[in-house]
């Protein structure tokens, strides 16, 4: 699967679960693909902001992400990078709960969908698991997160997937763009730029 060329820069609106925005830059690298994105949101009455630098291989597989958050419990960053095939470090220290992830999914971030639809590359009809290293957006810690993907059919230019996070009993419909950019997560954010 091909998709578009990703634009310079994306951003959403994010609103329901939380109230706030995200906004991310893309370059692309010899090697892949680099990701810098910002996101600033009040959820459950705690305000906080997370930045986040990803590294990008050319199958959109996470080499590296680098982490930095504020909120009321105060300020905190962490590293995570992959160290071969699904294995990961976390601030420089081995995670072996996180074998076989390839993508890291940040709470703060409906961007981070991007990750494994780009690297899966599914058909329409298809459905594949991909595990993922967990960042939650308040005091950035780090868990393994299960979570499969199906395509379900094109809209025009727009694909659509189910997403189903059996842990907690979360599913929905995404909507993604020609460049494989999500344009609508139902109860969480829509693509503003």
């Amino acid at each position: 699967m091909t998709f578009a060329e990703l634009p310079y820069a994306a951003a959403w609106r994010h609103h329901q679960a939380r109230t706030g925005f995200e906004v991310v830059h893309f370059r692309r690298t010899g090697v892949g693909v680099q990701v810098a994105g910002c996101t600033t949101a009040v959820q459950d009455g705690v305000p906080w902001t997370v930045e986040y630098l990803l590294d990008l291989d050319g199958d959109w597989t996470t080499r590296r992400a680098a982490v930095a958050g504020r909120s009321p419990a105060g300020p905190r960053s962490t590293v995570l990078e992959a160290v071969g095939e699904g294995r990961w470090l976390v601030d420089g220290l081995p995670a072996p709960d996180l074998d076989g992830c390839l993508d890291v999914d940040l709470e703060c971030s409906v961007m981070t969908n991007a990750l494994p639809v780009h690297r899966l590359g599914l058909g329409v009809g298809r459905r594949a698991s991909a595990p993922a290293a967990f960042v939650a957006a308040v005091g950035l810690g780090v868990d393994r997160l299960e979570q499969s993907y199906t395509r379900l059919h094109d809209d025009g230019p727009h694909q659509q997937y189910h997403y189903k996070s059996p842990a907690s009993d979360f599913s929905c419909q995404l909507v993604f763009d020609p460049a494989g950019l999500v344009l609508d997560y139902p109860g969480s954010a829509v693509r503003h730029l």
